[in-house]
């Protein structure tokens, strides 16, 4: 690069065309403001290849309501971005909701309340739903790595083996004698 090109330098997000749930971004040198939670744009590309946006949407449509602006798709994937992106409570959607050329229109607060109170009245229809997408989206992604797929060749007699490590921790809680949770609830 030449030194009068290293001094104009800066990337940019910028919003080409909105597909599925999320903008598509693309990256420039033209200059101009940052994003601030640019990890999740990783995120949202992965949501929208993997085609988890337009199956869980599928899925919950008869959980909108005939009026309603968002989707309550949109609405539980915004809220997975919030956890992925650091945030542990529904109000912590602030953060996504402070990049709409990232992550498009978010629910208010309320709105992501009520979305989430009325897919939570027939949770045993709606949980199915919310699987049979990710079960879907999981499988387009599998098929799509190939014989780098964590299914490639397993069956019955070569079993996929998750082996999983956990570390016990030691935890306090003001107010316990012990110091410690009891391995009883771990």
């Amino acid at each position: 690069m030449r030194e009068s090109d290293q001094s104009s330098s800066r990337s940019t997000f910028q919003v080409k065309k909105t597909t599925g749930c999320y903008p598509r971004l693309r990256v420039d040198a033209k200059g101009g403001s940052a994003v601030g939670q640019a990890g999740g744009v990783l995120l949202t590309s992965t949501v929208r290849a993997a085609g988890l946006d337009a199956g869980l949407s599928a899925a919950l449509a008869s959980w909108r309501p005939a009026n309603a602006v968002h989707d309550p798709a949109k609405v539980l994937l915004d809220l997975a971005l919030t956890l992925a992106l650091g945030g542990d409570t529904c109000s912590d959607l602030a953060v996504v909701r402070a990049e709409p050329a990232v992550f498009g229109p978010v629910a208010s607060d309320p709105t992501a309340s009520r979305a989430i109170a009325r897919l939570a009245g027939d949770v045993d229809k709606v949980l199915p739903a919310i699987d049979r997408a990710r079960a879907a989206a999981r499988a387009r992604v599998w098929a799509a790595a190939g014989v780098n797929a964590p299914d490639h060749a397993r069956d019955v007699a070569h079993p996929l083996v998750v082996d999983i490590d956990a570390t016990l921790v030691t935890a306090h809680r003001p107010g316990m004698s012990t110091g410690s949770w009891p391995v009883s609830r771990l």
